[in-house]
Parts: C-alpha cells; structure tokens; sequence
C-alpha cells in the first residue's frame, strides 16, 4: 500500500510539473462550459434587416415598431426602392428584408387580408429559416393586436424568398467552410508538426548547418502541403459542383486568389506553431485545440456570430477563417462581383503578411 500511494503522488507530481497538461485538464473544461454553455447560442439575436415600405402608414409603422421591439431584430435602416433589395444582401450588412405593398393599411383594413414578403439571406440557409420564423411569429403577434383592437379577424400572409438558395440546400453553406477547415488542418496542422519532427529527432539544426539557406528549407517543408491543399481545394469544388449540386457562381480566378491566400495565412500559423513548441504531441495540442476550436465556433460556420456576446465577436475577428469562409460564399454562392470581398481579402492578405513575418523572426530567433 505504501508503494502504491508513493506511486500515486508521483502521477501527481508529473502532472502538476507539467503545465501545459494541467492547463489542458484544468482550463479547458471551464472554456468549454463557457463557450457552450454562456457565450455560444444557436438562437439569433439583434440580426439586421431592411424595411421597404412604399406604403408608409400607419399599420406598417407598427409592424415596424414591433419588429425593432423584439430582441430577435435590429431595424438597421429603410430602403428607397426596390432595387436597392438585391443590393443590400451583396456587402453582408443584412440579414433579411421586409417588404410591404404600396396600399398595406388599405389592403388590411379594407380587404381583411395583405401579405408581408419576408426575403432572407440563405446561404446559411438553417439561419434563413429561423429569421424568416421568428418574423412569422412577430407578423402574428400584429394580427392579434388588430384582432383585439377592431375585433374583425384581419390576416396578415407571409411570403418567403430565400435569396442565393432558394431550395435551402444545407450544402451552400457546408462546403464553403470545409473548404476552411481541409486548409487549417492540413497547412497548419500538418506543418507544425512536420517541422517541429524535424527538431525532436536533432535534424533540424544539421539542415540549418548544411550550404542550403534556411529560407529555402522552410519552403521545401512548406510546399508538398500548398500543393496538397490546392489539390484537396479543386477536389472538393469538383465534388460541390457536379455531386452536391452547388454553384460557382462568381469569379474563379477570385475564389483561387482568396484560396492561396488564405493558404499562406494557415501555413505561417503552422510555421510560427513550429517556433513555439519542440514536442510533435505539443505541437497537435495547440494546433488542434488552438485553431480548429476557433474555427469551428468563432468562424460562423456553425453558430451565428450576431448571437455572440460583444468580447466573442471582437475575438470572431481574429480568426483568419470566418473571413476566408464569407469571401467564399459571397463567390460561390452570391457570385457577387470582387468590390463586395475586397475587405475579406485585404484582411486575409493582412494577416497571411503579419503572421509570416512573426513566423519568420521568431524561427530565425529560436533556430537560425
């Protein structure tokens, strides 16, 4: 029994000597309790929509007052005319329009009957779905009032467009950010450790020692996983394409610039990765939990980053996917024209420049 507990308290003490395993069991639960828990929701809150009321009366302004009552919306402005619809959906500033006739009141009051057209953004098309329902639910709450104020049944229709996806095929939005997830996984993580293999084993240094410079070793590491992830990229367009069914209906040459771009941006994280840590096991811990966790929850490809308290939609901004994943679906699937990405790519440019700079000064520091 002695032994037994000497055994027992010396565990104790190799974990509590280890920091980052004690990070690991201590903290992430924690995180993770409060990410999922706390500060992620699958319901939306404050999303932005549009009103286009030519009719201008007196039962579209309380429709409107109770829309912008609701913790659901944010009346984020009104349209002039109906070309503007289109328009509004093209920068992503908003998440659904409402559209009233051109005689709402004199419809309602007077024909008993008058229809709301509700046109939502569905290339995330489960985020379409649940706007276009919680303004259903708004529009009936607005038909009980009238029915209570003038005691006549009055109907208020709904007609929905999904705009971008009008069959809400969940694929528009699932291939857009398995296209993020494919790139991280295989430059970040895949580089990291490669190098980071190369300094548990000693060779490293004999690499650095021999007449190659020490840039061209790093791009030698680098480039068998650019040309994997190029490969892995046209694969799964060919599948999106012509398995899933879903468009490229924008620039190629775009969707290729946005692409290496942010290829270059998952390879300095898996080069700076690589200057941090000297442990293969280290080196997928932090790439793994590091930058796939944020991917998935930060990068809006699974929970709506409107629903997010304002700190997590500060940190939302740092991670290089939720860009890379919005450049995409605004080619693909909106097949807008470049003036509507040119912030996501000059945001990816940004970082792939900051993070192969810090990558770089940081190996040369801690190798060269």
């Amino acid at each position: 029994m002695k032994q037994f507990k000497s055994f027992v308290i010396k565990e104790f003490c190799q974990i509590f000597r280890d920091k980052r395993t004690l990070l690991i069991l201590l903290a992430m639960p924690l995180i993770l309790v409060f990410l999922l828990g706390y500060a992620i929701k699958t319901e939306i809150n404050d999303a932005r929509i549009a009103v286009f009321d030519p009719s201008k009366d007196v039962e579209t302004q309380r429709i409107k007052e109770r829309f912008q009552a609701s913790e659901y919306f944010t009346l984020a402005g009104e349209l002039v005319e109906a070309g503007q619809i289109n328009d509004v959906f093209k920068y992503g500033d908003i998440d659904m329009v409402l559209v009233f006739s051109g005689n709402f009141a004199e419809e309602l009051l007077h024909g008993g009957e008058a229809a709301v057209q509700l046109i939502a953004d569905a290339t995330d098309p489960n985020q379409a779905a649940m706007l276009t329902g919680y303004a259903s639910g708004v529009l009936a709450d607005c038909q009980a009032e009238l029915l209570e104020q003038y005691g006549v049944p009055f109907q208020i229709g709904t007609e929905i467009r999904m705009l971008y996806n009008p069959q809400s095929e969940s694929a528009y939005n699932f291939v857009p950010g398995v296209m993020g997830l494919v790139l991280m996984l295989i430059c970040a993580m895949m580089t990291s450790v490669a190098i980071v293999r190369e300094k548990e084993t000693g060779t490293m240094e004999v690499l650095l020692a021999s007449p190659m410079k020490p840039v061209h070793i790093i791009l030698s590491k680098m480039a068998p996983y650019f040309t994997l992830s190029v490969a892995n990229i046209v694969t799964i367009l060919l599948l999106a394409v012509f398995v899933m069914g879903v468009p490229v209906r924008g620039s190629l040459f775009w969707l290729a610039v946005a692409s290496v771009l942010f290829i270059f941006v998952a390879l300095a994280l898996g080069l700076l990765i690589s200057t941090l840590v000297s442990k293969q096991m280290a080196a997928l811990l932090i790439s793994g939990i590091g930058l796939m966790m944020p991917t998935l929850v930060f990068s809006g490809l699974i929970f709506p980053i409107e629903s997010m308290p304002d700190a997590l939609r500060w940190i939302s901004n740092l991670i290089p996917a939720r860009w890379y994943i919005s450049a995409v679906r605004k080619i693909m699937i909106e097949g807008v024209g470049v003036q509507c990405y040119l912030e996501e790519l000059g945001i990816i440019a940004l970082m792939a420049l900051v993070l192969m700079a810090a990558a770089w000064k940081n190996f040369k520091v801690r190798l060269a």
